[in-house]
């Protein structure tokens, strides 16, 4: 299936990496971003090299109005085909559940879990064939701290990826007979900046020997596992998680 594909967080890391593989396989891509643009352009320009349309649309995906403008942009480009949920934050405050202001937590649920559901509303009503939609596929980026729960650095994060499994799981049965797709992809502890931007640029370092693989993953990685639930080869898996974790 090709056609248009919005991409949430999709100016860094894993949403990057799966923009511009998606270009490959021949979608015109939405990279959603909610800081600077010049990230978000910089992959809609790379996106273009192989000959399929992007575009760069701000939006903060925790807010009703943005995210309906968000869509509404993407019509631009035509029909919407795929929805890929990869916009998350932390909260960038690693700590105990004890540790945890209020406010950071429901920042880091508005976000994870709020954006997700109203981005997959928004797409629903473009794809279902119940309403007129020739249907398409949804990932949801999830993450194996949904099963490991992060004790220590990140539980309200952790809680909130085990809320995008469940939603996704729900959304999956109510859709698949309207031509919808839902699965989810759980990456594990993946080369990205969100370490970094959390205060704790070792992290992959000092948590890869407990990985079997013995190294982080790469956004490349999980990109090849999002672009396979979005395609035919996968017509048959529903309602799916898909740990890519490195066996963590």
């Amino acid at each position: 299936m090709t056609g248009v594909l919005v991409v949430t967080g999709g100016s860094r890391g894993i949403g990057a990496a799966v923009c511009e593989l998606a270009a490959t396989r021949g979608y015109d891509v939405v990279v959603n971003y909610s800081g600077d643009p010049a990230p978000a352009e910089e992959v809609a320009a790379r996106v273009r090299e192989h000959g399929t349309q992007a575009l760069a649309v701000r939006a903060d995906v925790s807010d009703e109005q943005q995210v309906s403008d968000l869509f509404a942009a993407a019509a631009e480009l035509g029909p919407l085909a795929a929805l890929v949920n990869n916009a998350a934050i932390t909260g960038n405050t690693p700590g105990r559940l004890d540790e945890q202001s209020a406010d950071t937590v429901r920042r880091v649920l508005d976000v994870n879990v709020g954006g997700v559901f109203l981005c997959c509303r928004e797409a629903v009503r473009r794809m279902s064939t119940r309403y007129g939609g020739s249907g398409g596929a949804i990932v949801n980026i999830s993450s194996t701290a949904a099963r490991s729960a992060s004790a220590g650095e990140w539980v309200h994060y952790a809680a909130s990826k085990a809320a995008v499994n469940t939603l996704s799981f729900g959304l999956a049965q109510e859709v698949a007979d309207e031509g919808i797709r839902v699965n989810v992809v759980a990456p594990g502890l993946v080369d990205t900046g969100l370490h970094a931007a959390a205060g704790m640029p070792d992290r992959t370092t000092r948590l890869a020997p407990g990985i079997p693989l013995r190294r982080p993953g790469q956004p490349p990685e999980i990109a090849e596992a999002v672009l396979w639930l979005l395609s035919p080869e996968a017509s048959y898996t529903v309602g799916a998680v898909l740990e890519v974790g490195g066996g963590r």
